[in-house]
């Protein structure tokens, strides 16, 4: 037997043509064995009836038979040249009234005797001979009324055709099962190899995946139903692994080029500097401008390192229950001046409790609110709306202003995405990462974000479920 390592190895197309060749050679010796025992049984029923012929004819010989010496005469006459039927007539005292021409003289040792009126069917073997026997009793005519004689007769047939045609039948049906045994598993492992022919075209399709070519699908439709499902998966997975490494391509393209502009300016500013001498203010404005530039790299890599955590499923520091309200309101008035400058009008409704990381939540909040002040024209409004429902909290963020195109949507929590291709705000200090780190937040804390663009209107909303999941 296949331990169980090896069997784990093995292929399959060679396990189930195994499986399959047990299978059929079980099935074939079973039914090679059921009819050799049924031919068997056959041949017993059949001499079983020769016998009981036999012995009506023997039992109507006798009635007719006037005395022993007729009896006689009619069973030879009757018996006499029948080709391997014996028959062995015994009187009271055990004195043969009749004997088959080459019946054995040691007859009277088959089977035991039955007892009076009763007939036994039995087998006899002597030497290499296996006889079927009958034997009973019968009363002839020429018995005294008074005193009845009963003879014992033995009647005996030889099994060695039977023997002989059963011998011939076990060669012929091994034969036979060894043939089916080796078509079965040729059938097998044509079947088994037919049957799995989509499983190596899925193969083939899965080494032709590789990092410049991902488009390649599984054959949903062209495989078994057992396998569309697998082939579903495949291709599902294969579309998340497509959009994952798009995602992650677009993502290493932009923080090239987010990182380039500050990189540029610094080794620029740097070389400058260094090409004459120049007085002090000069080296200090130099050095303060790189400040900024180093200080605008940390913020972005410190927003990196946070997306990356936050992928990678944080846990929140600091859970606490608090108030929505209290900490929007503190939002808006540290942003109070930048809004008043502008001549934004800020504006807060409702209230509702929050389950989670207060500062993360004012990150989020802090984050859409620069948004808003930065696309909101002179004269705007920004509303943030807080409603406690019966499961979350939900805090949105509306500002007046243009709207943004439907297609852009979907699109702009991504990393280092801004709707605005040309970047019309050059005063940002933004680096795209904030509304990717507000939508990181509200799945740490099992919530969602959503924004709408319509009617001179643009509404981000933040969802926080009352009963804290991590994501």
């Amino acid at each position: 037997m296949l331990s169980r390592a090896r069997w784990g190895r093995l292929p399959l197309t060679q396990r189930l043509t195994l499986f399959f060749t047990v299978v059929a050679a079980s099935v074939v010796l079973g039914l090679g064995i059921l009819f050799l025992v049924e031919t068997g049984r056959h041949f017993v029923a059949l001499d079983r009836i020769t016998l009981q012929e036999k012995q009506h004819l023997i039992e109507e010989i006798l009635r007719n038979s006037h005395s022993a010496q007729d009896a006689r005469r009619r069973l030879d006459e009757a018996l006499g040249y029948h080709h391997g039927l014996y028959v062995l007539v015994e009187g009271s005292q055990g004195e043969a009234i009749f004997q088959s021409q080459g019946f054995a003289a040691d007859a009277g040792s088959a089977p035991a005797r039955p007892s009076t009126g009763i007939e036994s069917f039995g087998t006899w073997k002597r030497g290499g001979s296996i006889f079927h026997t009958l034997r009973f009793e019968a009363t002839p005519a020429y018995s005294h009324a008074n005193a009845p004689t009963k003879l014992r007769v033995l009647i005996a047939t030889d099994t060695e055709h039977h023997a002989q045609f059963l011998q011939d039948l076990q060669r012929d049906l091994a034969i036979y099962v060894v043939a089916a045994i080796v078509v079965c598993a040729f059938l097998s492992w044509l079947a088994a190899r037919q049957g799995l022919a989509p499983l190596r075209e899925m193969r083939s399709r899965a080494a032709a995946v590789t990092g410049q070519k991902l488009t390649e699908r599984m054959p949903v439709q062209a495989v078994p139903v057992e396998m569309a499902d697998l082939a579903q998966e495949l291709n599902r997975m294969l579309d998340r692994l497509q959009e994952d490494f798009q995602r992650l391509t677009d993502f290493s393209s932009d923080l090239a080029h987010e990182l380039r502009t500050p990189i540029s300016n610094l080794l620029t500013q740097t070389q400058v500097a260094l090409s004459s001498k120049r007085d002090a203010a000069t080296y200090r404005d130099i050095l303060a401008s790189n400040a900024e530039e180093f200080q605008r790299l940390a913020r972005m890599v410190a927003d990196m390192l946070f997306l990356a955590k936050t992928e990678r499923g944080v846990d929140l520091p600091h859970k606490e229950r608090f108030s929505a309200r209290q900490d929007a309101l503190a939002l808006l008035e540290f942003y109070e001046a930048v809004a008043e400058e502008k001549r934004i009008r800020l504006r807060l409704e409702g209230d509702g409790d929050m389950e989670g990381d207060r500062l993360m939540f004012r990150r989020a909040a802090s984050n859409l609110l620069s948004n808003a002040l930065r696309h909101t024209p002179e004269g705007g409004t920004i509303t943030v709306h807080i409603a406690d429902t019966a499961d979350s909290t939900v805090v949105s963020v509306e500002n007046t202003g243009s709207e943004i195109d439907p297609k852009m949507l979907p699109r702009l929590f991504d990393r280092f995405y801004r709707a605005d291709p040309a970047r019309a705000h050059p005063d940002s200090e933004g680096s795209g990462l904030g509304l990717a780190i507000t939508r990181a937040i509200a799945e740490a804390h099992g919530g969602s974000v959503t924004v709408t663009s319509s009617k001179g209107r643009t509404c981000f909303a933040l969802v926080f479920p009352h009963r804290l999941t991590q994501a």
